[in-house]
């Protein structure tokens, strides 16, 4: 049965990286059909609006949406509901993507580039699964008033709101524990719970739910405390669950243990594994259509859509030995270059993991 695929490249340089994405795809023994539609900045240019109703019925109807980057300075001027990124916050909400998988693996040809020391940081293998349709990014109510009564009476305040249901962090639990059944069998869940009662809610339930799994071994952990230890010892962990605000600050920091936010993959699933898959960063405007961005976050998202939606964990594996031979022969494109290896385009570096493939 043809499996149809939602290309959305977005703004910046995701036409470039998911160009090569979809090479990838292309050449695999699979009966897939491409369909694309534009969304963000490209959206608004054309449409009014960074996600119009043509691009999201596409996504709601595909059986997984391969996603590049939105945004860009000159749209900062926008009303809020108008701006680029409401494109990707409407298809979570949308398309009910409530479990974002951010897998952060150092390869051993990259060990010199990470951030940190090679003898600390050599081997990393861990999971974010961060929860994608709550918290302060989706709370109400939020926006500006004038203060009422306290020390700032009559002044402006900005506020959001940080709040989970129930259901909300019981299914996300769920994921992050199964997630881990598979793995080394570690969890922590990270929160804030000695300030907010968000967060106390959350452990709580937590809590509740490793009764169902008692072969995983769950800890807790602070925010800030997890900030620090993604430095210290990264290699402690394994898998690691928490909310929608705090899930994004940690993973772009474990990005960075990786070498590059340029290698870092995502995968967000609803209930039924249709999923949106995208690279970690953003649409780097200063750099588009200079042919010298990574496309491998994006490649090794798509691998990651052949192992949660498309039900092809052969091809994501061949996809994923690609990649890793092209940076064993020493290719690199400028994000990851040093001396020793070879700088590449990022469409040399598509042409590569083709070859791997062929």
């Amino acid at each position: 049965m043809t499996q149809r695929i939602a290309v959305l490249p977005g703004d910046g340089i995701g036409p470039e990286i998911v160009e090569q994405a979809v090479r990838v795809l292309r050449a695999l023994d699979l009966d897939l059909e491409f369909v694309s539609a534009p969304v963000g900045g490209a959206a608004y240019d054309l449409h009014g609006h960074p996600l119009p109703p043509e691009s999201l019925a596409l996504a709601k109807h595909a059986s997984a949406v391969l996603f590049g980057a939105v945004g860009d300075w000159k749209y900062d001027t926008l009303e809020r509901a108008l701006r680029p990124e409401q494109a990707v916050l409407g298809l979570r909400r949308e398309l009910g993507l409530f479990a974002n998988l951010r897998p952060a693996i150092l390869y051993p040809e990259l060990a010199k580039a990470s951030s940190l020391k090679p003898e600390i940081v050599a081997g990393l293998d861990i999971l974010i699964v961060r929860e994608l349709t709550g918290d302060i990014y989706f709370g109400q109510p939020r926006g500006v008033r004038v203060l009422e009564d306290g020390p700032f009476k009559g002044e402006r305040e900005g506020f959001d709101t940080m709040r989970y249901a129930e259901t909300e962090v019981r299914r996300i639990a769920h994921v992050a524990f199964q997630a881990a059944q598979k793995r080394r069998g570690q969890l922590c869940s990270v929160d804030k719970a000695n300030v907010l009662e968000t967060s106390q809610f959350w452990r709580n339930i937590v809590i509740d739910v490793a009764q169902e799994y008692p072969e995983v071994e769950l800890s807790h952990m602070y925010v800030d405390n997890a900030a620090m230890q993604l430095v210290r010892e990264p290699k402690a962990f394994d898998v690691i669950v928490t909310g929608n605000l705090f899930g994004d600050i940690l993973s772009d920091e474990a990005a960075m243990l990786t070498g590059s936010i340029g290698m870092l993959p995502s995968a967000s699933l609803n209930g039924s594994n249709q999923g949106l898959y995208e690279p970690s960063h953003g649409s780097a405007p200063d750099i588009a259509g200079k042919n010298i961005a990574n496309p491998l976050a994006t490649i090794l998202s798509a691998a990651m859509m052949l192992r949660y939606s498309l039900g092809a964990p052969v091809q994501a594996l061949q996809v994923e030995a690609a990649v890793q031979q092209v940076l064993a022969d020493g290719l690199r494109t400028a994000d990851l270059y040093e001396a020793g290896t070879t700088q590449v385009s990022t469409s040399e570096m598509g042409d590569a993991v083709l070859k791997v493939l062929k």
